[in-house]
């Protein structure tokens, strides 16, 4: 069973999915630090996609951290799942985070600028 699958029915570019499931798999448990991924070649012909892809995502995954190559032996997972999520997951979550935050100062009668105020100075005291 590959690690990743690719939907060629997706409007999706095939690289953006393959970062996508190799970040999810490494989100989700299913690849843990320190596991071997396949070679690109192998990958790409597990996947029948083009090598030159792979090779692309792999890049993308090494300078973002998240896998780690070393030349002669293969490329092996190098981030915690939590640092695996893409960018924008953190985004989201966070933006999310926000909204509940905020939506509670409200309920409890709070504004958002007292809100701001009293984060500002509890970071300040450290705390």
């Amino acid at each position: 069973m590959a690690i990743v699958t690719i939907d060629s029915r997706d409007a999706t570019p095939i690289y953006a999915q393959l970062e996508r499931g190799l970040r999810a798999a490494i989100a989700t448990g299913r690849l843990k630090p320190g596991d071997q991924l396949p070679t690109v070649r192998q990958l790409a012909v597990d996947l029948r996609i083009n090598a030159n892809t792979v090779a692309r995502v792999y890049m993308e995954l090494e300078r973002a951290g998240v896998i780690e190559t070393r030349r002669g032996v293969g490329s092996f997972i190098s981030a915690s799942p939590a640092k695996a999520r893409p960018p924008s997951e953190h985004q989201r979550r966070l933006k999310a985070f926000v909204t509940r935050v905020l939506a509670d100062a409200d309920a409890a009668g709070f504004s958002s600028d007292e809100l701001i105020s009293q984060l500002r100075m509890q970071q300040k005291e450290g705390a």
